[in-house]
């Protein structure tokens, strides 16, 4: 599909009402923390990420967690935080090539590989734009092994890049969400520092795992804005607006994509194709001018200059995206604010209303800020998640070390979240598996 006519995107960024909820976001804490990673020499350059939950089939309560770290790969954890398995990112294929970079990852569950249903976990490797995929081995799991193994096909070309040249201008695979339709397997992958999307089909070669391109959508990078001027989001020169955080609703097959200066869009997928965007919510800072400050490298919003035409419940960025199901199309649509160390809660059916915010704050492990990834499960999840957990990337973990940044997961029982709000959110753990989900 080609990319959409501006005026169209323009018209459907500017054409909705959001409704309010609870002003006060609520508070509440997580049970577990994975160990502090450090992005520095010492640490590898571990900067965690973004985290994917696989389902145990036969235990829950043994089900693993599973994080990107970036320049320094995955690590792999039990449900009591403690690392299982770290895998290495992929090393420079030459000296004036770019190492592996892992960004997001994500589960499918069943996919037909070598004859044999295996579930894997997918990974967008932004250094060498590929899409990266581990099988995941539940004998390993159920006898403490590492449980990863990597099946990727040898001949997986770069995701956007059109030759190896293009991968070292890093304007690469970013962003990723996976979802499985009847016996197909897809992901969307997000390109750095631009506004595209790819729908791609995984494919099994020989016993690993490869890919084609089904679709590619781009997101608009300037609006108009209602009173008629033009506006284009702040970012460094030569880039554009991106996506990182997305999720797909796996019944409904809708993707949820953030674009991080812009805000909150819902895409169908139909058909193997991209539809329409229609833009769910926007940031506070959208339509706000702005100047670029060379010296600092960074943008300068003119906040008093702000029209107000951004919305109420996001803070630029808009990051981590995840999907509560639950059932007849009930359930949560959640997205990190960054800006603010906050979780906007929407509603999974009808027109994603705004439902309420949330932080998590210090308690038994220190609370969350500037949060990327994360993402929820509905089912139970052995007894010390018994109603379900979040999982969220939390981007100061403390106690530092020195001047050293640190970074980490945090988990947060589901019950925890929904019974904070003054009307209780759905706890809904029978009627929807995702071990199941097309």
């Amino acid at each position: 599909m080609s990319a959409f006519a501006l005026s169209t995107l323009t018209a459907l960024a500017t054409a909705f009402t959001l409704t309010t909820g609870p002003v006060a976001p609520v508070t509440v804490t997580a049970a577990v923390e994975t160990p502090v990673v450090y992005d520095d020499e010492a640490g590898g350059n571990a900067d965690a990420d973004d985290p994917a939950v696989w389902v145990d089939p036969r235990n829950p309560g043994r089900s693993i967690v599973v994080g990107a770290l970036k320049e320094a790969g995955l690590d792999v954890y039990g449900l009591d935080g403690r690392r299982l398995q770290h895998i290495s990112a992929p090393q420079a294929p030459n000296e004036d090539a770019k190492p592996g970079r892992f960004n997001n990852v994500d589960i499918v569950y069943g996919f037909e590989l070598g004859g044999r249903k295996t579930d894997l976990a997918l990974v967008s490797d932004r250094g060498r734009d590929r899409v990266r995929a581990y099988a995941i081995d539940p004998a390993a799991v159920a006898a403490g092994r590492p449980p990863l193994k990597d099946v990727t096909a040898s001949d997986a070309a770069p995701v956007f890049a059109a030759d190896e040249a293009e991968v070292e201008d890093q304007h690469t695979s970013y962003g990723l969400t996976a979802f499985s339709d009847d016996d197909d397997a897809y992901v969307v992958v997000s390109r750095r520092a631009e506004t595209r999307l790819r729908l791609l089909r995984l494919e099994d070669r020989g016993g690993r795992v490869g890919y084609r391109t089904e679709d590619t959508l781009d997101l608009p990078a300037t609006f108009t804005l209602p009173d008629g001027k033009a506006w284009t989001p702040c970012a460094d020169p030569g880039d554009r607006p991106q996506v990182e955080g997305m999720a797909v609703d796996l019944e409904e097959h809708v993707l949820y994509a953030a674009q991080e200066r812009v805000g909150l869009w819902r895409i169908d997928l139909d058909d193997e194709e991209f539809e329409d965007p229609e833009l769910v919510d926007r940031v506070r800072e959208y339509g706000t001018p702005w100047t670029y400050d060379a010296a600092e490298e960074e943008c300068v919003l003119d906040t008093a200059g702000d029209p107000g035409f951004g919305g109420e419940h996001l803070r630029a960025d808009a990051e981590g995206v995840t999907v509560y199901h639950a059932e007849d199309g009930k359930g949560y649509v959640l997205a990190s604010s960054q800006g603010d160390n906050t979780f906007a809660i929407y509603e999974r059916d009808g027109d994603n209303d705004y439902v309420g915010s949330f932080r998590v704050g210090d308690g038994t492990v220190d609370g969350v800020q500037h949060s990327d990834g994360s993402t929820v499960v509905n089912v139970p999840l052995g007894p010390n998640f018994p109603k379900g957990m979040l999982i969220t990337h939390d981007g100061e973990a403390t106690p530092v070390d020195g001047d050293r940044a640190g970074t980490n997961f945090k988990f947060v029982r589901w019950d925890a979240v929904a019974k904070a709000f003054p009307e209780p959110l759905t706890i809904d753990t029978e009627s929807f598996d995702p071990r199941d989900a097309n």
